[in-house]
């Protein structure tokens, strides 16, 4: 162990860059037009097709993504917004963007995912929230559509909810072979440097609605009426333009789009790839369930799109979750944990007086969750290392 602890250095996340990356972005610099053009149009063309969506809107960021679509929703000031504690803090924040407020939902233990039944229960105790964010935690898509009992589409549809979909985790994935991206009204991934694909710093908005689609764009940049590639490329002069609201800076430049484009010519690639490494994880790891919890999955191992691997070690493991993590990290693993609940973090705990008791699924995980390395193209020999360091550590 001591010899393989030396030569191993094993990161949380990696980014592969195998394909057209630099291809794309030589031609974009040669171009002579860095920010938003052809490239970012062909990325949202691409993309909205591998979704199955009509409409896909790039963007500067996945949290741009979702303060556009809660706010192309029609979110205003004083609305209440259910959305997971489990979850990154933009998935809240952007409620308060828009001066509304959340209402933070428990999590179902093994999948930290809303479901129809933690979602009708909400409703009950909240009835007059209009609006859900749903997070498809980790690549696992929640359970949008049900073919035994009423689906989170159906329960919202029902008591006239609308929904944004944050899916920064979850492409490609998919649920009863329709892919996330085309379920909802608006979906919102995220193409930050450790995501399933990445742009470095970027997100898209993806929708089958036109109207929100069109706002949106509108929206992106600055409330603008037309969009600056078409405004510095056409035959004829064409300067005029109008500010029809008070937009924001959202634009992808097209450096970030080339990325993108590249990097989704790989997608399925990568998310295969990934799901050889949870494979891995679920087979050599499950002589430890009497000490950690393994991840629950309602989907095929194919339409998971494995951008996370989280375990929660049990109260019965030999040592505590942080200890566990610094020494995976002296054996030169790189490990991370997702999340910190929402409900646990000052901002929020102190403005909506939240209780940890109020969130027992969310609790239980929050004490033991860590989320090892799962990327592309990881070597046998790495995951072997990690399995034993892990059984090690356990005493196992």
């Amino acid at each position: 162990m001591d010899r393989l602890k030396k030569a191993m250095r094993i990161p949380f996340a990696k980014v592969p860059v195998a394909a057209n990356e630099l291809k794309y972005i030589k031609e974009v610099l040669e171009s002579g037009w860095l920010t938003t053009a052809g490239k970012a149009m062909a990325f949202e063309k691409n993309f909205a097709d591998a979704v199955q969506a009509r409409f896909a809107c790039a963007v500067n960021s996945g949290t741009a993504a979702l303060h556009l679509g809660l706010e192309a929703l029609g979110v205003k000031p004083g609305d209440r917004v259910f959305v997971p504690s489990m979850t990154f803090t933009s998935s809240a924040e952007i409620i308060r963007y828009l001066q509304a407020n959340p209402v933070f939902l428990d999590t179902e233990y093994g999948t930290n995912l809303i479901t129809p039944e933690i979602l009708q229960e909400a409703i009950n105790k909240n009835p007059d929230v209009r609006y859900l964010i749903v997070v498809h935690y980790g690549g696992h898509a929640a359970r949008m559509l049900s073919d035994e009992q009423e689906g989170i589409l159906d329960i919202c549809k029902k008591h006239r909810i609308k929904i944004l979909e944050d899916a920064a985790h979850a492409f490609p994935a998919r649920l009863n072979n329709q892919m996330v991206g085309s379920l909802g009204e608006v979906a919102c991934f995220s193409f930050y440097a450790n995501k399933p694909i990445t742009t470095g710093e970027g997100g898209m908005l993806t929708t089958q609605n036109e109207a929100i689609a069109g706002r949106v764009k509108k929206m992106r940049l600055h409330g603008i009426d037309r969009d600056v590639w078409n405004r510095f490329t056409g035959n004829k002069p064409s300067w005029e333009y109008d500010v029809v609201e008070a937009g924001y800076k959202y634009n992808m430049p097209d450096v970030n789009a080339a990325i993108g484009l590249a990097q989704l010519e790989k997608a399925e690639e990568f998310r295969a790839e990934r799901q050889r490494v949870a494979e891995y994880y679920y087979e050599h790891l499950t002589p430890l369930k009497h000490l950690i919890d393994l991840p629950v999955t309602h989907v095929p191992f194919q339409d998971h799109a494995w951008h996370l691997f989280p375990v929660v070690l049990k109260e019965n493991a030999p040592v505590s979750r942080n200890k566990f993590i610094e020494k995976m990290a002296e054996a030169g693993i790189g490990t991370s944990v997702h999340y910190k609940p929402l409900h646990r973090m000052t901002y929020y705990k102190n403005k909506y007086q939240l209780k940890a008791s109020d969130f027992p699924n969310t609790e239980k995980t929050w004490r033991g969750n860590v989320s090892l390395p799962i990327f592309p193209y990881m070597q046998d020999d790495e995951l072997d290392y990690i399995c034993k360091t892990i059984g090690k550590i356990l005493k196992y």
